[in-house]
């Protein structure tokens, strides 16, 4: 009777559960379920009737209706047991497997959101040195120099999860001064009161603050070539990298801007913050008539 259970159970776990039950197909899991009780208890009861009569059963005169009931009260729960287990391991399973997906997406969104690279920027600085080498070739040779360095952050210091905060500062450097030698009455700082070995040693992700900077250069523009500023700023506060970054802003330019489709660079590094730090992450966006100040403050 032992043995039957037994392969009663295995068949169930291994056979009724994973091809039937796992499947959907519910009905026919149910009938053939009952299909092999029924034959299993039917061959108890067989076997119970070749035993001979002289034989003593306790507590029952008829033994092959004891046994009968105890071995039916017995696979109830022989086979609730071994259901649920195998639904265990099974949901312990696509939980593994559903937590590794998650990751992996949020690996991917991570890689895309932080390798993109403006078009507009681009376009800008090729055009910018088109023009300069006609004029300073000096100059547009510079400008080249700083491309080249820009590019490189962009392509392979970009695609590791952390960077040295002094990296992430030259790069943004460069891109405030390639911005810097096409305009003219545009006023740019960067500056910062963390200390230089902190600076060097610090480790932040990378490409975290180029959006921000470059919706600051492209929202300063002054259709009157009027001054216009850029100033950036970073500082430490309770262990945490506090940026500011503020511009100017032209009110008929800005009109302009606002009729056209765009923000999706904020919207992507929102998305960035929001996979990296959670709750944590703090960005405050100030805007008036002629300045435009963002605020972030990120856990180190």
């Amino acid at each position: 009777m032992y043995a039957g259970m037994m392969m009663m159970s295995y068949a169930n776990i291994y056979i009724l559960v994973p091809r039937l039950f796992f499947r959907g197909h519910y009905l026919g899991y149910f009938i053939l379920l009952f299909l092999l009780v029924f034959v299993f208890l039917f061959a108890i009861s067989w076997v119970l009737r070749q035993i001979p009569s002289n034989i003593a059963f306790e507590k029952s005169t008829d033994p092959s209706h004891t046994v009968f009931y105890d071995a039916l009260m017995s696979l109830v729960p022989i086979i609730l047991v071994t259901t649920m287990i195998k639904l265990f391991q099974r949901w312990t399973l696509d939980n593994t497997e559903i937590n590794e997906l998650k990751e992996t997406s949020v690996a991917i969104e991570m890689d895309i959101l932080r390798n993109q690279i403006s078009p507009h920027f681009l376009f800008n600085m090729l055009n910018g040195i088109k023009v300069t080498m006609r004029t300073d070739t000096e100059k547009a040779e510079g400008m080249i120099f700083k491309l080249s360095d820009f590019l490189r952050y962009q392509l392979y210091e970009n695609t590791v999860d952390k960077t040295f905060f002094k990296s992430e500062l030259n790069f943004l450097t460069n891109l405030i001064d390639l911005e810097k030698t096409r305009r003219e009455n545009f006023t740019t700082s960067i500056t910062t009161d963390i200390p230089q070995v902190e600076i060097n040693s610090l480790l932040i992700p990378p490409n975290l603050f180029t959006i921000f900077l470059e919706n600051a250069v492209k929202h300063s523009v002054s259709i009157g070539l009027e001054e216009s500023y850029v100033h950036v700023h970073f500082e430490k506060k309770h262990n945490r990298l506090c940026f500011t970054c503020s511009n100017s802003k032209d009110v008929e330019y800005s009109n302009r801007m606002s009729k056209k489709p765009g923000g999706i660079g904020l919207a992507n590094i929102r998305r960035r913050l929001e996979l990296l730090y959670g709750d944590e992450c703090r960005l405050q966006i100030i805007a008036d008539e002629y300045t435009h100040t963002i605020k972030l403050s990120i856990p180190l």
